[in-house]
């Protein structure tokens, strides 16, 4: 099978999933703050959450390329990825830093469904973008690992089974020219027996944001962890956040661009049955002009985000189109989203359109998973060579 093949099965069994999931059952998702546990449930059971866990282990052994088009289909029909994309990027840590026992054990319960891997737990609200400052502390004790500490921004970690979580296992480094990276471990853990044994020792506490998001504030408090769960090496835990980075900057991307798609779709769709003046108001350039714009905006960043998953599924460095994929695709939603909002005027605030609901969810991207002044950051030191700000 090809691999124009491949995408193009994959985005029409995604795109035929969707369809039994209308504007009416995310209108009321998102009204109500309450999970798409269904629709997450039947992606799961159709092998799509699995995308990328290996074939050996029951997943369907996709590249990133494929795997995007997933999410972009997901968005593009009207729904929200952010209930479950997660567990796409946070593969690449336990595909690739995880030990055999540790892959064996979890992988085919994840792909069958059986467990559930959607929690992330690593930003701080002094640290910030700042990751190498955390301070959520793992401690050495026998043979296991005591976490202490407060995290922001943990999404799903009630609909989860497994949650990853970045700790500080040695002080920072005091010498400004040490690594600051060094320092910092990743864990697997398991939280059907934290919520069985000591569920004292996490507290979550769940935070409303303006669209459905499934995310909280955890506070650990002695939470024991054994020494199985550490992924990869003791003290290198940032490298392996890092490799999911380029992953998570090219899924969003595809979810901002399958937004769009969604708005230029909508706009068009309303613009030729609007009659205004004894005319449709698409007739107008006015109108046409700004829709047209954003559609060559989304297609620009369609492609980069294609360059980006072709150079990340090749095993090339795609740190740079990873996040100019990312930077890209939010500008591009956003000017849709506008351009969308602009053409239904007053009904584009009405729920019943959901223009309003998308509206709210693609501004996200602009700011998460990482902001985009810090992209162009990025770029400005790394790809163009100019002196660092920070």
């Amino acid at each position: 099978m090809t691999l124009e093949t491949s995408v193009e099965q994959l985005r029409e069994k995604t795109r035929t999933l969707c369809a039994l999931f209308p504007d009416e059952y995310w209108r009321e998702t998102d009204r109500n703050r309450r999970y798409p546990q269904e629709f997450v449930d039947r992606l799961t059971k159709e092998g799509l959450l699995a995308a990328l866990i290996p074939a050996e282990y029951g997943g369907l052994g996709v590249g990133l390329t494929e795997a995007s088009v997933i999410m972009e289909e997901i968005n593009k029909s009207g729904g929200h990825s952010a209930a479950c994309h997660a567990q796409m990027y946070t593969m690449g840590a336990l595909l690739r830093h995880g030990n055999e026992q540790q892959k064996n054990a979890y992988l085919p319960a994840i792909a069958s469904g059986e467990l559930r891997l959607q929690a992330f737990s690593i930003t701080e609200d002094a640290a910030g973008s700042d990751t190498t400052s955390i301070e959520t502390a793992a401690v050495k004790d026998g043979d296991d690992y005591v976490i202490t500490g407060h995290k922001s921004w943990t999404s799903r970690i009630d609909e989860s089974d497994l949650a990853f979580v970045l700790a500080r296992t040695s002080d920072k480094p005091g010498d400004k020219g040490a690594d600051r990276t060094h320092g910092l471990t990743l864990f697997l853990v398991d939280l059907r027996q934290v919520r069985a044994e000591q569920p004292e020792t996490l507290e979550v506490v769940k935070v409303r944001t303006m669209f459905n998001y499934a995310t909280n504030q955890i506070f650990y408090k002695g939470m024991r962890v054994p020494q199985s769960a550490v992924i990869g090496e003791v003290g290198k835990g940032f490298r392996y956040v890092i490799d999911g980075w380029n992953a998570e900057r090219i899924l969003l991307a595809s979810e901002a661009i399958g937004d769009g798609y969604w708005f230029t779709s909508r706009a068009v769709e309303y613009a030729n049955s609007r009659t205004v003046f004894g005319r449709t108001i698409g007739t107008n350039q006015g109108v046409q002009f700004p829709i047209t714009d954003a559609y060559m905006k989304v297609r620009a960043a369609d492609m980069m985000r294609y360059e980006a998953a072709r150079l990340f599924d090749a095993g090339e460095p795609c740190g740079a189109e990873a996040n100019m994929a990312k930077h890209l695709a939010s500008e591009a939603s956003w000017a849709a989203a506008n351009a969308c909002l602009d053409t239904h005027g007053g009904y584009g605030f009405v729920d019943e359109y959901d223009v309003e609901r998308k509206f709210r969810e693609t501004r996200m991207f602009q700011v998460a998973p990482v902001n985009n002044n810090m992209i162009k950051s990025f770029v400005a030191t790394k790809v163009l060579g100019l002196p660092r700000s920070y």
